[in-house]
């Protein structure tokens, strides 16, 4: 029986808004009620730092991956059940994608697209079937979806690369969406 692992891209900012915090905490909790792993960036600011310490309060199981060039500028949470160091942020991405079920991104920046759209890339072009979810909290990656319907408009991707990921308007409705996945792992 093996638990979900759940990859979540997000911003190692909080963000403008407080939806965001918001959504990031109640993840973390979630997950941690559902006996689902968390796996992310390792970072203890920002939306990371967020969703790791609510998963780790509820009693959840994390693994965090961080460079290590970014342990300090983007505090390296050390007291998490798993904790991997690496060298590149390519590694990174890797190990994480690696040791997850399904891919989760919450708001974030510039490295947060990086990820989203290298694991968007790689279901693309046929390297990995694993469920990606946009959780679009209050709206913030209606921008990221217009760019994308532009990128299939222009004949850039075919229209078959909105099916690839599955936009969700919040955590309750991610979990929803999580849960046959996660009792397909459960056999």
């Amino acid at each position: 029986m093996t638990p979900l692992s759940v990859c979540v891209f997000c911003g190692s900012k909080t963000g403008g808004n407080p939806a965001y915090a918001e959504a990031a905490e109640m993840l973390g909790r979630t997950l941690a009620a559902e006996g689902w792993r968390l796996v992310y960036g390792a970072g203890d600011i920002g939306l990371m730092g967020l969703v790791a310490r609510a998963n780790q309060q509820a009693g959840g199981n994390n693994f965090g991956v961080i460079p290590q060039h970014l342990m300090d500028l983007e505090a390296g949470k050390r007291d998490l059940n798993a904790l991997v160091i690496t060298e590149t942020m390519h590694e990174r991405k890797k190990v994480m994608f690696s040791n997850s079920h399904a891919i989760v991104l919450l708001p974030g920046g510039a490295g947060s697209l990086d990820e989203f759209f290298e694991v968007l890339t790689w279901a693309q072009i046929g390297l990995h079937g694993r469920p990606i979810f946009v959780v679009n909290t209050d709206g913030y990656w209606t921008p990221l979806l217009g760019l994308i319907d532009h990128v299939v408009a222009e004949g850039f991707a075919h229209e078959s690369v909105r099916d690839l990921f599955k936009t969700v308007p919040d955590i309750a409705a991610l979990t929803e969406a999580l849960r046959p996945l996660a009792a397909e792992l459960k056999g």
